[in-house]
């Protein structure tokens, strides 16, 4: 693809934190080559986007699938360091900011717990943060996969097959990435305060009661269960059937469609 379109989106930026954009045409991982980049005093504001990702990942080592052309990928760094015990609001942060850019170029999704969101209940992007810790401070990478043109064939290796942008309207890539750039420059300060993002991420994934069937890591059966709230460190609070309530942590199990 032509670059031109990024080099727009960081004219249109010029002035904020976020206005570096560095266009590759294929690459590994955004996320590898971002945390690379972590140590870099320089590279704090960088978004790298690229066109093609040959080993795009997700949460507990699943692989990001997704056709050359045919999403958004990229990862930022975000411009300045935040607490270490404030991490895990990121991607909450994150998955506000993207829900409403994409809002804003029609495209009306629903945020999932933990990092994911929705277009008519199939997965229409996914988040995943790297982070660089440095005692009680962290620099953070913000990596996200927005499935944008569907194409004529949907990709037979990704089950449940996906929702694209294209489902509900055309967007166009650089325009997607230059509104959620505007949103981390006009949110960054949110970042301060962890729980306000999580009573926000409550407010929008509409908890509490919202059903989820959630698959514990080494169970082999799923179970329903209704969400209450996000707690701080991220985990979702439910009640199942029987009236009782639990913790389900970030790292324990993972939420099905």
């Amino acid at each position: 693809m032509d670059s031109r379109p990024y080099a727009a989106v960081e004219r249109a930026l010029a002035g904020t934190r976020f206005a570096r954009v560095v266009y590759v045409e294929r690459t590994g991982s955004t996320n590898d080559d971002a945390a690379a980049l972590l140590d870099d005093d320089g590279a704090l504001g960088t978004t790298i986007v690229a066109e093609e990702q040959t080993r795009g990942a997700g949460r507990k080592g699943r692989t990001w699938l997704a056709r050359p052309g045919s999403a958004l990928l990229f990862t930022t760094i975000l411009p300045r360091e935040l607490l270490t015990e404030d991490l895990w609001s990121v991607p909450f942060w994150t998955a506000l900011v993207v829900r409403d850019a994409l809002a804003n170029c029609g495209v009306q999704s629903e945020m999932h717990w933990p990092n994911d969101l929705l277009l008519d209940g199939k997965k229409l992007a996914g988040i995943l943060c790297t982070s660089r810790i440095i005692g009680k401070r962290a620099r953070v990478g913000c990596g996200i996969g927005i499935n944008v043109h569907r194409g004529r064939d949907a990709d037979a290796r990704i089950a449940p097959l996906p929702a694209f942008c294209d489902d509900a309207t055309h967007v166009e890539r650089a325009a997607l990435l230059s509104h959620i750039l505007n949103l981390f420059e006009m949110r960054l300060a949110l970042l301060d305060v962890p729980e306000q993002v999580a009573r926000r991420w409550e407010r929008e994934a509409g908890l509490p009661g919202r059903r989820y069937r959630l698959l514990r890591d080494g169970e082999a059966r799923a179970f329903d269960a209704t969400a209450i709230a996000l707690e701080s460190g991220g985990g979702l609070i439910v009640e199942r059937d029987d009236g009782s309530r639990e913790t389900i942590g970030l790292a324990d199990a993972r939420a099905l469609r």
